[in-house]
């Protein structure tokens, strides 16, 4: 005879779903995120195997708040693991959030997720959410750099810097010395293990792809599951911390990030004096329902 546990486990429901492409103007050309609408009573089991069904770099399930500050509570699959915060996810969700009619309680949107409270607000008609703060920053170690910049087949001379920029994910951050360099790499994904690594470049007026573009990113977390991401929130919102920090950076600029893949990521950094804010645009590319 069947328990009430293994009964609770086979019960499916019907709930809204949206897929949504963040950080690009045109659909298809950004990150895109799997968005579940209605997750209130989804287990955990639950939504790590859609996540890993999904297979996008990260999958999303909006929920009723706990903090009485919050909007909504957001948690956040990769293929590999729950992750406190991420940035396109972030955007993403929120969009889906208020396309299926989300209402905010004030002048931002307040995400609860694993750091806790972040803002997003819109901005010259973009989304961008407030940058949260690094938990770990400072130089990598020299041994650390050695390896993974061989993992990366990066000669150690290109290499400005290496930072952590660590906000949720645990990133870690290659300044080097050129975009085109940035765009160059090819890494040895079973070298670089489980490492999360960042690259960024800078663009000489003649490499830029758009007038407006001052940086290449790219983002390694094949320990994740995610071999290269097309387009990173939270790796940018490090690097931008790092960058004006360093003083290597204007107040406000643009990052492109996916070109190697195939896309036209485009990650929009404001600081304002009291926060960087992290922003790009968001379509919603599919909606319907999913099955959980």
């Amino acid at each position: 005879m069947m328990n009430h546990e293994a009964m609770s486990r086979d019960v499916v429901q019907s709930r809204r779903f949206a897929q949504v492409d963040v950080f690009a103007s045109q659909p298809v050309s950004g990150n895109p995120v799997a968005v579940v609408v209605d997750a209130d009573g989804i287990s955990d089991e639950q939504m790590a195997a859609f996540a890993r069904w999904t297979n996008l770099s990260e999958t999303t399930f909006l929920l009723p708040p706990t903090d009485p500050d919050a909007d909504y509570r957001l948690r956040i699959f990769t293929p590999g693991s729950e992750m406190p915060f991420a940035g396109h996810p972030t955007l993403g969700s929120a969009h889906a959030w208020l396309a299926a009619g989300g209402v905010a309680a004030g002048d931002d949107i307040v995400q609860e997720c694993g750091v806790g409270l972040v803002r997003v607000r819109r901005t010259d008609g973009r989304l961008a959410f407030a940058a949260p703060p690094l938990s770990r920053s400072g130089p990598v170690a020299d041994d650390t750099r050695a390896e993974v910049t061989a993992a990366l087949g990066v000669d150690p001379r290109h290499v400005l810097a290496a930072e952590w920029v660590i906000n949720g994910p645990r990133w870690m951050v290659l300044q080097l010395d050129s975009a085109q360099r940035v765009l160059e790499v090819t890494p040895d994904f079973a070298a670089l293990g489980d490492h999360e690594v960042g690259l960024v470049g800078a663009h000489t007026e003649s490499t830029a792809p758009d007038t407006d573009v001052m940086f290449e990113v790219r983002a390694f977390a094949p320990g994740d599951g995610i071999p290269e991401d097309p387009v990173t929130g939270s790796l940018n919102a490090g690097i931008a911390m790092w960058l004006r920090s360093a003083g290597l950076a204007p107040s406000t600029y643009v990052a492109a990030q996916g070109t190697v893949l195939g896309r036209s990521g485009r990650v929009h950094v404001t600081d304002d004096g009291d926060n960087i804010w992290i922003g790009g645009e968001s379509t919603t590319v599919i909606t319907g329902s999913v099955d959980l």
